[in-house]
């Protein structure tokens, strides 16, 4: 789960990291009033979105007075910015933040999230801030240190020291640095965060170490320990569809191309989705069933991915183990009783009670196509919506 800019420093905040005071609104007016309680003398409005390169887009905006505040917030909330993050449709401005202006001496980047291959956490650091971290790898690895921890209640001076080696700070803004790292560090782990990316960290030219901007992803699968994050989470910011599929556990992730996918294990929906670009073709979602999904939740299944205009094809494609077969064929029977299944439908059942679930579906009306194993299914459906 991702949160927003201003969330995610006030979060940092309590943690002790040093944040620019700054203050959202999800109008002008009320934004208007809230910003009369900061002092600075230049204010740097920014466009509130789960999204990178606001700034490139015209997200981001440094003002002298209020009256080019007011100006400038009335255009920016309810514009469309579209970044390399967005995707070409881009994101509606819902709110704004504004905060007080920083001096800024020099830009870093830090970042830590979970390395899964060694579980273990990893710092990522460089003194190239401001940039995509990206690019930075691309043009000049040698500027990216990454720094590996074991995870324990606390984080070692020694580790904290490796990571910002490559700021090269003088001993007052090292030590800013050290306690930075420990209260992200503990943030982290309290709050069972996946990623936290701070781009840039700044050194000022009052020598303050200060995180001038703040990425923040939760592990969704720890959440029911945290119900004040949870209260952070902004429907505003999501598709559509992934909420109502979140609403029947279901795992479904909508993507660009033309072909439905419903499979049971994700392996298998892996699978489904490079042999279908195998066949010249692009999946339209990742949709995972699980492992014992109802009829129900089969047919909340079909109606998410009808939902999808970009949809000509779908392809069913299960491997009953604990999922039956026969539970799957009935979910489908029932969705297609509700809603018009206008494109081509290929199934693949295999494993348990296949033969029932064949015969369901054989005997339903439904107009489908059967596959005797993914290969054929794949080719199936290429073919069906060609």
């Amino acid at each position: 789960m991702n949160i927003h800019e201003h969330q995610a420093k006030q979060i940092l905040k309590k943690y002790g990291a040093v944040v620019p005071e700054g203050v959202f609104g999800l109008n002008v007016e009320e934004l208007l009033e809230k910003v009369k309680s900061l002092k600075t003398e230049k204010y740097v409005l920014k466009a509130q979105i789960h999204a990178g390169g606001r700034g490139k887009a015209g997200g981001v905006k440094i003002l002298n007075t209020i009256d080019e505040l007011e100006l400038a917030a009335k255009e920016l909330l309810g514009k469309t910015l579209i970044t390399h993050q967005t995707g070409p449709e881009g994101r509606e401005v819902k709110r704004l933040y504004v905060e007080e202006s920083s001096n800024i001496e020099k830009e870093f980047y830090l970042s830590c999230l979970v390395d899964r291959a060694s579980s273990k956490i990893a710092f990522i650091s460089s003194d190239q801030g401001g940039m995509d971290i990206e690019e930075v790898a691309s043009k000049s690895p040698e500027k990216i240190l990454t720094t590996k921890v074991d995870i324990n209640d606390e984080i070692s001076n020694a580790n904290c020291e490796k990571i910002i080696k490559i700021f090269n700070l003088n001993n007052n803004a090292k030590n800013q640095a050290i306690n930075l790292i420990k209260s992200i560090y503990k943030m982290f782990i309290s709050t069972d965060a996946n990623m936290v990316e701070v781009n840039p960290l700044i050194l000022t030219k009052e020598e303050k170490i200060v995180c001038l901007d703040a990425k923040v992803n939760f592990d969704s699968n720890a959440l029911f320990r945290h119900p004040e994050i949870v209260e952070l989470r902004d429907l505003n910011e999501e598709d559509s569809t992934e909420i109502e599929a979140s609403k029947h556990d279901l795992a479904y992730i909508k993507l660009d191309g033309s072909i439905g996918c419903m499979v049971n294990g994700a392996g298998l929906a892996m699978a489904t989705m490079d042999i279908i670009k195998l066949y010249g073709k692009e999946p339209a979602n990742f949709l995972d069933v699980g492992g014992g999904a109802s009829k129900e939740k089969v047919s909340a299944a079909l109606k998410i991915i009808l939902s999808d205009k970009n949809v000509k094809g779908i392809l069913i494609n299960i491997f009953g183990g604990i999922m039956r077969c026969d539970v799957l064929a009935q979910g489908v029977v029932d969705a297609a009783k509700e809603i018009n299944i206008s494109v081509p439908l290929v199934v693949r059942l295999a494993g348990t009670n296949f033969k029932q679930g064949k015969e369901i579906l054989d005997n339903s009306g439904l107009k489908l196509i059967s596959a005797e194993n993914l290969d054929d299914a794949a080719k199936k459906i290429v073919e069906a919506i060609k």
